[in-house]
């Protein structure tokens, strides 16, 4: 590349970095959700078609948001080269293209659900130290009017190891200038979860023991997220309120130690996202601490038209719920502790909500601090113009845990998992390469609202061999083994793994 161009694709790449480090900085003192970066990502997120969605989530699983942060820097990257180069013979070119990079920016973050009135001043920091940065580097260089291109090597040195350095300093600190984040963890960190009245004990036989097999609980650190936050909430438990309105007699406001003076139950709840491909892995059960939903709403007295729950997050992302699937005395909750602890940051601290039975983008609100009575005619909720289902009871799902790959000839454990909340798993069969279907052993039922172990002793011969599973919940449904992908309302068939036996 000549000189000329190298010289342009660094001031390019400077003055973004120092303009993306400025409005981060800002952004950690005033809002992360202001962050130009992140406000621009979330607005992706929102328009982005549930194909790509799903690509993500199965390409990238829990780290689907930072590949679109990570894919987001290499296109800024690209552009402010390209701006940079251009700018080289004409410097209006660079201030312009920051002027709109930043724009860009401060567009998203007003018009961001959770926007406050101080939602433009990260991106204005941003624009302003971005021209600054090119305002100087720009001046290192000269251009004479045979077009000969010239710099002045000593001050450009200086000048973009400054902003360099201003750059990495700034991105840096706004990682310990976050006091959202701060006040967030250590309210996490003081929060003490009370005693439940009603806690039941899982029966013995409900995990099977087997290498390789899901355990009947799944830790904090391995239970799938999605959601669409790019920057995860940051809300004290001091902090948090929570307003019932909308169909109702009475309205109701409650912060956390209304809550927390409920009586609280535990209950083992599996969850499931509406995006699990078959056999895929966005599935998991976990003890929850919360108050039961149902009372609450006793309280507020829901009419008898309003057939649909509609409940907002602090970040603006709405989720809608039948009424009905609340209210006819499964264990919907609110929920405060997982597995023991307080929710974690990332899964909704302080307080979410759970229902069983339902895919999570009907139910499962994290951060939650709005709750509408209202009707599926009204409101569609986040999703539901993105094209998916407004209502969505989870489909009955099998997997198969182990094995995955080679094994060796002789007896080999075929183990997994299967689900159907709020009706439970009565028989799971697996077949052998296209053979009879032969009936697995199961776990011990803990509740109808959690997933159950299975387990098929099979007897395998050398080569390579087809193995399928089906699951039929107690209403007498037997998965189909017709394929659907996940939209509108969750994937069907069944689940089949290739084995090499030697």
């Amino acid at each position: 590349m000549k000189p000329r161009r190298v010289i342009g694709a660094l001031v390019g790449l400077l003055s973004a970095g120092v303009a993306l480090a400025a409005g981060q900085i800002v952004a950690a003192l005033v809002s992360q959700a202001a962050s130009p970066m992140v406000a621009v990502g979330e607005t992706v997120i929102d328009h982005v078609p549930p194909s790509v969605k799903d690509f993500a989530i199965s390409t990238f699983g829990k780290h689907d948001k930072l590949a679109l942060l990570i894919g987001m820097g290499v296109v800024i990257a690209i552009l402010a080269v390209l701006m940079g180069i251009a700018s080289t013979k004409r410097p209006m070119v660079g201030y312009v293209g920051l002027v709109i990079f930043g724009g860009a920016g401060l567009l998203a973050a007003v018009t961001r659900p959770n926007a406050d009135k101080l939602a433009v001043l990260p991106s204005l920091v941003a624009i302003g130290a971005g021209l600054a940065a090119f305002e100087v580097l720009i001046r290192t260089q000269t251009v004479e009017p045979t077009g000969d291109f010239s710099v002045d090597r000593r001050r450009f040195l200086v000048s973009g190891g400054a902003f360099a350095l201003a750059a990495i300093v700034a991105a840096s600190a706004s990682r310990f200038l976050s006091s959202a984040a701060r006040k967030a963890q250590a309210s996490r960190a003081l929060f003490r979860l009370p005693k439940a009245s009603d806690v039941p004990s899982a029966p013995s036989g409900v995990d099977l023991q087997v290498p390789g097999l899901s355990p009947f609980y799944t830790s904090n650190a391995d239970f799938y997220r999605v959601d669409t936050a790019l920057i995860v909430p940051k809300v004290r438990s001091e902090d948090w309120h929570l307003k019932i309105h909308g169909m109702v007699d009475n309205k109701i406001e409650m912060d956390i130690n209304d809550l927390l003076n409920r009586p609280l139950i535990e209950r083992d709840i599996t969850l499931t996202c509406v995006s699990n491909k078959v056999g895929d892995l966005l599935v998991g059960n976990a003890r929850w601490l919360g108050t039961l939903l149902k009372p609450i709403l006793d309280e507020a007295g829901v009419h008898s038209k309003a057939n649909q729950i509609v409940t907002r997050s602090i970040d603006g992302f709405t989720c809608g719920t039948p009424t009905k699937a609340v209210m006819d005395g499964r264990d919907a909750m609110l929920a405060v502790g997982m597995n023991g602890d307080p929710l974690p940051l990332e899964h909704g601290f302080p307080v979410r909500m759970v229902v069983p039975g339902l895919y999570g983008y009907v139910s499962a609100t994290k951060w939650i601090v709005d709750m509408e009575l209202t009707t599926f005619d009204a409101f569609d909720a986040y999703w539901v113009p993105r094209g998916w289902s407004q209502q969505a009871p989870i489909k009955t799902q099998s997997r198969i845990d182990t094995p995955r790959s080679q094994v060796r000839a002789g007896e080999v454990p075929v183990a997994g998992v299967a689900w159907a909340q709020h009706k439970g798993i009565a028989k799971v069969e697996v077949r052998i390469d296209d053979g009879p279907w032969q009936q697995a052993q199961l776990s011990t039922e803990d509740t109808m609202d959690t997933w159950r172990q299975w387990l098929y002793r099979w007897n395998a011969t050398s080569g390579s061999h087809t193995i399928q599973v089906r699951a039929t919940d107690k209403t007498g449904y037997t998965q189909t083994g017709h394929e659907t992908p996940p939209p509108p309302n969750g994937a069907t068939g069944w689940h089949t793994v290739s084995v090499n036996v030697a």
